[in-house]
């Protein structure tokens, strides 16, 4: 199966959430088995040879293909969810998002200095989300970070919330 066929089969979904906004509905790639094993595929094999001891996702799409991705690489799952939504002790970073500001959280033992983490999500848009996980992550001190996401909006260029040094890497890639 291509990249061409798996990025034909997201939906689109005109002025969703809100007017003007082309929605990418990826929620059909994973009713179609064959869909989910080859996205499930692709993240093994871009990651198989890397190391990585834990797979992080953010809440909540970042759930989806964190914990089975994870499971293929013989890695731990860690979860970042927003506030107050974790049971143990945090640490915390916010951001700014479009609307106002936010927050993510991750346990605070989470995390090792000898860990080798993939930090997975469904979506780079603006990029605000995955930089405050990323920033969680490397206060905790791990070996490597590597970031992955399904779904690109490149003219968004989330991207460049990054140093250049950081190995990111997505799936399916548009143009908004």
């Amino acid at each position: 199966m291509s990249i061409e066929t798996l990025s034909a089969a997201v939906r689109n979904i005109p002025d969703f959430p809100i007017a003007g906004i082309q929605f990418k509905d990826f929620t059909t790639l994973f009713q179609d088995a064959r869909y989910l094993k080859e996205l499930s595929d692709i993240l093994y094999e871009r990651y198989k040879d890397k190391g990585i001891t834990k797979v992080v996702g953010i809440e909540s799409r970042g759930f989806f293909m964190g914990p089975a991705t994870a499971l293929r690489l013989n890695a731990g799952f860690v979860p970042i969810r927003k506030p107050g939504k974790l049971p143990y002790r945090t640490i915390e970073e916010k951001y700014t998002k479009e609307y106002g500001e936010d927050a993510v959280q991750i346990h605070e033992d989470a995390l090792e200095k000898n860990d080798i983490v993939l930090i997975h999500d469904d979506l780079l848009a603006t990029g605000g989300t995955m930089a405050a996980a990323y920033n969680l992550v490397k206060k905790l001190g791990v070996k490597k970070i590597y970031i992955n996401f399904l779904i690109e909006l490149e003219d968004l260029r989330g991207r460049e919330l990054f140093d250049k040094d950081v190995e990111i890497d997505t799936i399916l890639k548009y143009d908004i």
